[in-house]
């Protein structure tokens, strides 16, 4: 009969346990874990059904040293997409090898600041297999105001994101640049939706969102953050993601629930504008699951309103 003593038995127990932290958090299974979340009926039945996912939010928008009321929109979609040419597919059957599913965030808000409005838009495009597909390969953005407009792309390319941007400052005019690949903010929303469990915790680097960069007159570039991810200190059933950038000084925090389909309920941005410390807010409305590019008849007004849309 096999015997150990108090004292070996000591020593092992911590190696055993280290043996089981291995076995639980290897690269195989965290692997699986990813591809259990997107792989599974549920994730297909939802999201390959044929329609979007509307969600319309209010916003407190920081602006001019000022908080000034608006909405905001997310718009969820999976679509197929050109890894080679990083658009939209109207038929993969041609070149299947190229073809990659993502998942596609339209992320909409307008505001009014005084007496013109803002428009911002932006598309990411990030691929639905995680475990293969590490990065986002599109992002979009643009902003319109009385003033004139902005546009920017960033696109993955031989492990660096590409930067195009166009301006009607003078001091930012048209550029173009390369920096390397990292966690992109603009992504967090589709990782969210895809996969919330594999969201980077810890000190990390981050590339800042392309309207941030747009808003605040910025170039684009890796920064220092640090993220948690926990539960939401109020609701129950809910988690909140949390990114604080060392340089910019400025903290994004993500509500959603913890269950899939991972629904977000809202967020806060804070940051100094204009020499004050603001914090933008939204707040979930409504959501409506529809396949919204049918929807462009007079009778489909409705369904602004049912959005809570002007």
């Amino acid at each position: 009969m096999l015997f150990l003593s108090k004292y070996k038995l000591y020593y092992l127990i911590p190696i055993a346990f280290l043996g089981i932290l291995f076995l639980a958090f290897s690269p195989k299974n965290i692997e699986k874990a990813a591809q259990e979340t997107y792989s599974s009926p549920k994730f297909d039945e939802y999201w390959n059904q044929g329609k979007a996912e509307i969600n319309s939010y209010d916003l407190q928008q920081a602006r001019y040293g000022s908080i000034h009321q608006g909405y905001a929109l997310l718009i969820f979609v999976t679509e197929h997409f050109s890894k080679s040419k990083q658009v939209k597919l109207n038929t993969i059957y041609r070149n299947e090898e190229d073809a990659v599913q993502v998942l596609k965030t339209n992320f909409s808000k307008r505001f009014v600041t005084g007496i013109y409005d803002y428009s911002i838009f932006q598309s990411i495009f990030t691929p639905i297999d995680i475990v293969n597909y590490n990065n986002t390969l599109k992002v979009t953005t643009s902003i319109q105001d009385w003033c004139g407009h902005t546009f920017s792309q960033l696109n993955l390319q031989s492990y660096k994101y590409k930067i195009m941007s166009r301006s009607y400052f003078e001091t930012e005019g048209d550029r173009e640049y390369q920096i390397e690949q990292a966690l992109l903010e603009d992504e967090i929303w589709n990782l969210i939706r895809i996969t919330p469990k594999e969201l980077p915790t810890g000190e990390i680097q981050v590339i800042p969102s392309l309207t941030t960069a747009q808003l605040r007159h910025t170039t684009v570039d890796l920064e220092d953050a640090s993220a948690t991810l926990e539960a939401h200190q109020d609701e129950k059933g809910w988690m909140t993601y949390t990114v604080d950038f060392t340089t910019s000084r400025r903290t994004l925090a993500i509500h959603f629930h913890k269950k899939f389909p991972h629904q977000i309920e809202g967020w806060e941005e804070t940051y100094i504008d204009n020499g004050k410390e603001l914090t933008t807010k939204a707040t979930r409305k409504k959501t409506m699951l529809s396949d919204y590019w049918n929807k462009t008849q007079l009778q489909d007004i409705k369904l602004r309103k049912e959005l809570g849309l002007p």
